[in-house]
């Protein structure tokens, strides 16, 4: 059976305008893909957000929905353009323009994992490219604009929180002297993707936890902040990157033994953005 594109939990009442979403953390490999892969069983999961979906899986208890994407990253990237399709992988496509994340191969069709280990060798028919878009990209992004849509409806605004891990190594070249390593990065496209005042409260809630916050460095956000943000138009997008070591062994690809501790300690977060868009949200700030 074909993998699914998707997958959607929904609250039993929907009571906010919050929408999560995890892009990166699928991990159905099919079959057919290991095999044409270079790599092993093992390797080929080095880029993916692996146990997030498990980390956001409380989100409907809050009255949020949840997306979850089933396909693994490296079979396709939900956070990049459905143009974003790489001229040294992909047959038959022209390169246009300087894209840094097509030039180190990280297009909507990886050509590399983490640490820049190939996937494949040569190159793959364009017809093959385009019927991973089909099958999994479009399915994806088209429940992503139904839920955002149907939160606007209901509350006239909507807010994404589009949901992802970082190595722990990832912000190694972004510290400054002084600084304390960022657990938590929040990507708002330097205020373009979403309310400041909304970001701000978002932070807050993760520093009432105990987190140490960054914003935009290293990770301002994508193709998904960058698509969906439209403040002006009452909705929002913010990203989040949570350092994998919190969590997980990076290594092994396993849960931590306190994983589900540390699960515990984000669902309190999670409560609090999901609260953020409910209708009273504002009156309760205020108190």
């Amino acid at each position: 059976m074909q993998t699914p594109a998707y997958r959607i939990f929904e609250p039993q009442t929907l009571q906010t305008s919050v929408v999560f979403a995890s892009p990166h953390s699928g991990c159905d490999y099919p079959e057919w893909f290991i095999r044409r892969s270079l790599l092993n069983e093992h390797t080929i999961r080095s880029s993916e957000d692996a146990f997030v979906d498990q980390l956001f899986a409380d989100a409907p208890k809050f009255g949020a929905p949840l997306l979850v994407a089933c396909a693994p990253r490296a079979l396709l990237d939900l956070n990049r353009a459905a143009e974003e399709l790489d001229p040294a992988l992909v047959q038959g496509v022209r390169k246009a323009g300087h894209n840094p994340r097509v030039a180190s191969g990280l297009g909507v069709i990886p050509r590399v994992v983490a640490n820049g280990r190939a996937i494949y060798h040569g190159k793959m028919p364009r017809a093959e490219a385009d019927k991973r878009i089909e099958t999994y990209w479009r399915p994806y992004h088209n429940a992503l604009k139904g839920l955002l849509s149907h939160a606007k409806q209901e509350f006239g605004e909507a807010i994404l929180i589009d949901c992802h891990s970082m190595p722990r190594e990832a912000v190694e070249g972004s510290l400054r002297r002084g600084m304390k390593r960022p657990e938590i990065v929040l990507g708002d496209r330097f205020g373009a993707a979403a309310d400041v005042e909304l970001v701000d409260q978002i932070e807050a809630a993760f520093q009432k936890a105990g987190f140490v916050v960054s914003r935009n460095t290293p990770f301002a956000g994508a193709y998904v902040t960058q698509h969906y943000g439209r403040p002006l138009k009452a909705q929002h997008a913010v990203q989040i990157e949570i350092d994998r070591s919190l969590y997980m062994n990076e290594a092994k690809i396993e849960p931590h033994s306190d994983f589900n501790e540390f699960r515990a300690r984000l669902n309190d977060v999670v409560a609090q953005i999901a609260r953020l868009g409910q209708p009273d949200a504002n009156s309760l700030a205020a108190e």
